[in-house]
């Protein structure tokens, strides 16, 4: 028996452990494999889609790296794409196209993802390809100078972006740039310009390990002709290794200490103001994160919204206002964004901050409950109407959560929020300090509304 979790050398076993995860009414059939070393593969199999979404998942991201590394995570998932032994760069990409499927990554904080969907006839070489390019990559000298190139014009480019940048410095505003999810996933280019292929090689064979690795698939498939497809590809690579357990889920741990309550102004020539108010929230496990949710769509979450409501539909002052929740191990922030003429900030943040009151302490009605719970229910539902959807689901709930919900019990949990827990979560959240992070035409020493 296979003792999910635990490290160390007992009751590993020394065969693939197989076993049905369930029998979805609303999916297909979910079954899982845990390789001897410690790989798993987990797939559901729905025979009426025709095509076929393949993921390896890599339980390293952004926060995994120290300081002088910032960055090496996204800096390694533009690498592996670069050559293997037996397939160069062009090889990758034309071998997937040539069949009419499509290849990418990309990379979080707290792990790394590299996919390809194809037709399900296609699907043995879409195993071959991605799982070639994630165990065996090369990382050839010269192709470590040219993804530099890319990633610093990356990072320039994101720096032309201040409707994403201003997200950036929510981020760094509330934990600080000492703490790793304060850091840019891109890293900087004080970080990448130094940074070495020696760096980046070790950091790719220390952390990228079988016990590390999920691999997802979703779509038209035979769960036992994946595995032997898996292991087929990977037989005498790096990934095929001495019996191990599965690593655990990043635990929850103690909560990540923030900064008190701050503003960053970013000053730029922009023809629009950029702000996001934001604060500390609850961690991925936390069990108030389905009245979270609920909040969120009531608050900010679509064209019905308060915020939308208020201050675009009824005053005209911005094009975009929604919230959104993020969510870590650890820890979790809270944001609303809003994008208006610069002469209308101080008109906007205070409309905004009577709205977090105002549902602070006067609480959500009857018809804001259901309407939030159905928006919830209903994005989930239609989010996984893709194989590429389907496939991340099964890969978070075994990389994130050592646990598969099925859809049900996730449709349950949102039915299940009542509107005192919503109110509870709004009198909790929406009371604490907010920083804010202003991108536009500003000086750093602008003042803003506090409160």
């Amino acid at each position: 028996m296979l003792h999910r979790g635990r490290s160390g050398g007992e009751n590993i076993p020394a065969r693939a452990v197989t076993r049905t995860i369930s029998d979805d009414p609303l999916g297909g059939t979910v079954r899982r494999t845990v390789l001897p070393s410690g790989l798993r593969i987990i797939t559901e199999a729905i025979p009426a889609m025709r095509s076929v979404s393949f993921g390896v998942w890599v339980g390293v991201g952004s926060r995994d790296e120290t300081g002088p590394l910032s960055g090496v995570s996204h800096f390694l998932e533009h690498l592996l794409f670069k050559g293997t032994p037996k397939r160069s760069a062009m090889d990758i990409s034309a071998q997937i196209e040539a069949v009419g499927g499509e290849t990418n990554a990309f990379t979080t904080k707290e792990y790394t993802c590299y996919y390809a969907r194809v037709l399900d006839q296609d699907l043995p070489l879409a195993i071959d390809v991605m799982c070639d390019l994630v165990a065996n990559s090369v990382l050839d000298p010269a192709d470590v100078e040219t993804e530099r190139g890319v990633i610093l014009e990356e990072i320039a480019m994101h720096d032309d972006e201040p409707g994403d940048e201003v997200h950036d410095l929510i981020v760094r505003a509330i934990y600080g740039d000492n703490h790793p999810l304060g850091r840019l996933i891109s890293g900087t280019e004080e970080t990448i310009t130094p940074m070495t292929r020696r760096q980046i090689h070790g950091f790719y064979r220390r952390r990228y390990t079988a016990p590390s690795i999920v691999i997802a698939v979703a779509g038209n498939l035979d769960h036992a002709e994946v595995v032997r497809g898996i292991r087929q590809a990977l037989a005498g690579g790096p990934l095929d290794t001495a019996p191990a357990q599965p690593a655990s889920h990043r635990p929850a741990g103690a909560r990540v200490r923030t900064r008190k309550a701050n503003t960053v102004v970013e000053p730029k020539e922009t023809e629009q103001a950029h702000v996001v108010l934001g604060c500390p929230a609850i961690d991925r496990f936390d069990d108030r994160r389905f009245a979270l949710g609920v909040m969120n769509n009531i608050l900010g979450g679509g064209m019905s919204s308060r915020l939308f409501q208020e201050i675009r539909e009824r005053r005209g002052l911005a094009y975009s206002v929604y919230s959104y929740a993020s969510q870590y191990a650890d820890s979790g922030h809270f944001g609303v964004y809003a994008g208006c003429a610069p002469g209308k900030v101080h008109e906007v943040l205070d409309l905004i901050r009577a709205e977090l009151a105002r549902l602070a302490a006067d609480g959500i009605t009857d018809e804001e409950l259901s309407r939030g719970r159905g928006m919830t229910k209903g994005s989930f539902v239609l989010g996984l109407e893709d194989t590429g959807s389907r496939m991340s689901r099964l890969a978070k709930g075994e990389l994130l959560y050592d646990d598969l919900l099925s859809v049900d019990e996730l449709l349950a949990r949102v039915d299940a929020v009542t509107a005192d827990e919503v109110n509870r979560v709004a009198a909790e959240l929406l009371t604490r300090p907010m920083s804010l992070a202003v991108v536009g035409p500003f000086d750093r020493n602008d003042t803003f509304p506090t409160a």
